[in-house]
């Protein structure tokens, strides 16, 4: 079978993962316009897994070793539904079940499925960017592709290190890219006026960004809690901060979607995958920004200082920022 030629992924600073073993990453990978059966079968077949059907609106592809894959459809009511057995003789399952395919039949208009794939090992990050090559060539659509889209493409890199001042760098160094970030990305109206990717408060980027501020694991989590006690962020940590203070997290929030794990969750990026010259190589070239800025203490140190600067100047725009940013904190 004919692949596009395959993106080459830049290296990240950081090689290790906090557990002192090679990094790995999630990938989610929202898109519309194929039935969800065929791309179960499709991924299954592509990667030599067996599909176990998990509902009517979630398969599980078994058979790697790095962990499960999951093609579902990305609205949990309905999922969730999904699971339950109808009886026939009954008149309240037979409601239920008109229920169900009435929104079943709306969901499928605006509500993309997704590909979720296990941790998998750097080296393997090629296989995601196959799998991509071959949604689009059966027809999968991203999120500019219709006005009813908002679909994205979320990385979650495991965190290098447990070590606060690496987490703190790694976010502080997201904060100065981020306006650099949305720019790039080109995101349509639709995914940009939801809540899903929103910014952190201009409080918290003033707070976490000066130089001075250097705290403790825990203070660090109630700083967060603090300004972003919500999963919609661009950049969403309550995952990795649950893995790291359960308690502290739920003090906050119990929001059943935040699932305890050792990663950064990565949202901001968009699905194009319509587009022939999109690959995941787009969002993966953004992150890899991040961490080389946030691994280079000096550079690190005078870009947060200028940021600084730019959020204090009532005359200093996005778009001024983001030149700078072009112009000086890239690695290229």
């Amino acid at each position: 079978m004919y692949l596009s030629s395959r993106p080459q992924l830049q290296a990240l600073p950081w090689q290790s993962s906090y557990a002192n073993k090679p990094r790995r990453f999630g990938i989610e990978i929202e898109f519309s316009g194929l039935e969800l059966s065929d791309v179960a079968q499709l991924v299954a077949k592509q990667l030599k897994l067996k599909v176990q059907a998990d509902g009517r609106y979630r398969y599980k592809l078994t058979g790697d070793k790095a962990g499960d894959w999951l093609v579902e459809l990305d609205f949990q009511r309905l999922t969730k539904m999904g699971e339950q057995q109808f009886d026939s003789d009954s008149l309240t399952d037979n409601l239920q079940e008109s229920l169900e395919t009435m929104l079943a039949a709306v969901a499928k208009k605006v509500v993309p499925l997704e590909l979720v794939t296990p941790p998998l090992a750097f080296a393997r990050l090629n296989e995601v960017a196959d799998l991509i090559t071959l949604l689009h060539k059966q027809g999968a659509k991203g999120s500019s592709e219709s006005l009813h889209y908002a679909f994205g493409l979320q990385l979650n890199p495991e965190i290098p290190s447990a070590d606060v001042a690496v987490l703190l760098n790694i976010i502080q160094a997201f904060i100065c890219l981020q306006d650099w970030l949305r720019h790039r990305e080109q995101i349509d109206v639709v995914r940009s006026l939801t809540s899903f990717i929103e910014p952190y408060p201009k409080a918290y980027q003033r707070k976490i960004t000066d130089k001075h501020y250097q705290p403790e694991l825990n203070a660090l989590i109630d700083d967060y809690l603090q300004f972003n006690p919500t999963r919609n962020r661009a950049l969403d940590c309550l995952p990795l901060f649950l893995h790291l203070d359960k308690q502290r997290v739920r003090a906050v929030t119990a929001d059943k979607l935040i699932k305890a794990r050792p990663t950064f969750h990565y949202r901001l990026p968009s699905c194009e995958i319509h587009r022939q010259d999109w690959n995941l190589q787009h969002a993966w070239d953004g992150w890899a920004e991040v961490e080389l800025l946030a691994a280079d203490h000096q550079r690190l140190t005078d870009c947060m200082t200028a940021y600084q600067q730019h959020l204090a100047k009532l005359n200093s725009t996005t778009t001024s920022w983001i030149t700078r940013v072009e112009q000086t904190w890239l690695s290229r």
